[in-house]
């Protein structure tokens, strides 16, 4: 009996791992996850106050990414309220990015109302709560989970209500309640209290940021949560 739970463990095993890139198996399917993208085109995305997203960022290769130099925010054109998250992330060396979530067009960035979830490489030496994985300036993660720089690394953003949860490669580096005082605090006294839109609205956009450097994204996919 034991070889036999051993063999489908690894059958299993085998399946998801060779599970072709930006596609979504039928388990995930019945789970309800949805692509948001194909691996192929920069479709069901658009630019932060604009109908098309911005033409430095391509698909290429099965992995979506900006020109460095020259891009602004990309932002998917559907909105989400609670949701789970789950995207591949590979930095450049040295290199800083960032995911957003329930990004509205109410301030002048993407990051004036939607908490970013932080793309880094860790060797820039940046402060912990800036570190891959926080919730940029705010929240610093338990771990430096992080993959060497040039291999992928998964992240998770998981969103119920004011709670969310930050994962990387599978452990969860970040918890934090929105509608807490020690939330609200923490952005008083941080360079978001400029923005009185930030992390208000309960429904938004994801947005990836183009902080200037390479940074490539795939198997970008979400689930809405009841």
């Amino acid at each position: 009996m034991k070889a036999i739970v051993l063999g489908l463990v690894l059958a299993t095993m085998a399946t998801a791992s060779s599970a072709a890139e930006n596609t979504l198996t039928a388990a995930e399917k019945r789970a309800g996850w949805k692509l948001l993208f194909d691996g192929r085109s920069t479709a069901g995305w658009r630019g932060f106050k604009a109908p098309a997203p911005d033409p430095g960022w391509t698909a290429k290769d099965g992995v979506l990414s900006p020109d460095p130099k020259t891009s602004k925010d990309i932002m998917t054109r559907e909105t989400f309220g609670d949701f789970e998250l789950a995207f591949d992330w590979k930095i450049s060396p040295k290199g800083n990015s960032g995911v957003m979530f329930r990004v509205t067009e109410d301030g002048g960035e993407t990051y004036h109302s939607g908490p970013e979830y932080q793309v880094l490489d860790n060797s820039r030496g940046e402060p912990p709560k800036q570190r891959a994985g926080a919730l940029y300036d705010l929240y610093e993660p338990a771990t430096d989970a992080t993959r060497p720089v040039g291999e992928f690394n998964q992240g998770r953003i998981v969103v119920r209500g004011g709670k969310v949860e930050h994962w990387l490669n599978g452990q969860k580096v970040v918890a934090y309640d929105m509608d807490s005082a020690e939330f609200t605090a923490r952005v008083a006294a941080s360079k978001f209290r400029a923005w009185p839109p930030f992390a208000r609205s309960r429904s938004g956009h994801i947005a990836l940021q183009n902080h200037g450097d390479p940074v490539w994204y795939r198997n970008i996919k979400i689930r809405p949560l009841k």
